[in-house]
C-alpha cells in the first residue's frame, strides 16, 4: 500500500519558513539599564558636572539621580536578529530559504498525490533553526560590563514557532493513497467486536 506526502504538512512548513524569515527583522531583545548601569550613569554625571560645571550645575545633576534610578528595569529600545546577530541571521535566512523551496515544490510540480520523499529534509531544517533560535534565546549577546539587560521580545519566540513549524512539517503523517474497501472496513470491525454481519 503506498503513502503520500500530505499536503498539509508541506503548507504548515511552507508558513513556518515565512515565519522564521520575517522573524530575523523584527524584535528579538528589549535593552534596558540594570541597577549598575543606572550607578555608572550617576557617577560618570557627576564627575562631569564636577569637573566642568558649577555648583548650580553640580546641585542639578544631582537631583537628576532619582529620575535616573526609575531608568532601571525599563526598556528603552529593542534590537532584532538581523541587528545584533550577524553570522546567525544569515544562517537563519538560509535554513528558511531552503525550507521554503523543498515545501513548496513538491506543492507545484505535483498536481496529483504528492511522493512519500516530498519535503524530507524539512525536518532536519526546522530542527537546526529551532536549535539555533533556542540557542540564542539562553546565549544573548550582552554586551560586557554588566550595564545593559536584555529580554526576549516577539521576533525570537516567533522565530521558534517557525522553526518548529517547519520540523512539524516534515513529520507530518502520510496519508495512505489507497481506498478503503468495504470489505476492509467489516472484516476490521469483525476482528474488534466479534461480530459478523448476517447476510
Amino acid at each position: 500500500m503506498a503513502a503520500n506526502r500530505s499536503r498539509y504538512g508541506l503548507l504548515v512548513a511552507t508558513l513556518g519558513a515565512v515565519l522564521l524569515a520575517v522573524a530575523v527583522f523584527l524584535p528579538w531583545y528589549g535593552l534596558s539599564f540594570t541597577s549598575a548601569g543606572v550607578s555608572y550613569i550617576q557617577q560618570f554625571g557627576d564627575q562631569v558636572a564636577s569637573e566642568y560645571g558649577n555648583a548650580q550645575m553640580q546641585s542639578y545633576v544631582a537631583g537628576l539621580h532619582p529620575t535616573i534610578s526609575a531608568f532601571a528595569g525599563h526598556q528603552f529600545a529593542a534590537v532584532s536578529a538581523h541587528q545584533v546577530l550577524k553570522d546567525m541571521n544569515i544562517v537563519l535566512l538560509i535554513l528558511a530559504g531552503l525550507g521554503l523551496i523543498d515545501a513548496l515544490m513538491p506543492l507545484v510540480l505535483s498536481e496529483d498525490a504528492l511522493p512519500a520523499g516530498a519535503g524530507r529534509s524539512l525536518v532536519l531544517l526546522g530542527g537546526v533553526a529551532s536549535c539555533c533560535v533556542v540557542f540564542r534565546m539562553f546565549d544573548r549577546p550582552l554586551p560586557e560590563g554588566g550595564i545593559i539587560a536584555m529580554s526576549l521580545r516577539e521576533g525570537s519566540w516567533l522565530a521558534l514557532l517557525g522553526g518548529l513549524m517547519m520540523l512539524l512539517g516534515g513529520v507530518w503523517p502520510r496519508v495512505s493513497s489507497a481506498p478503503v474497501s468495504e470489505a476492509r472496513v467489516e472484516g476490521a470491525w469483525t476482528g474488534l467486536s466479534g461480530w459478523t454481519p448476517q447476510e
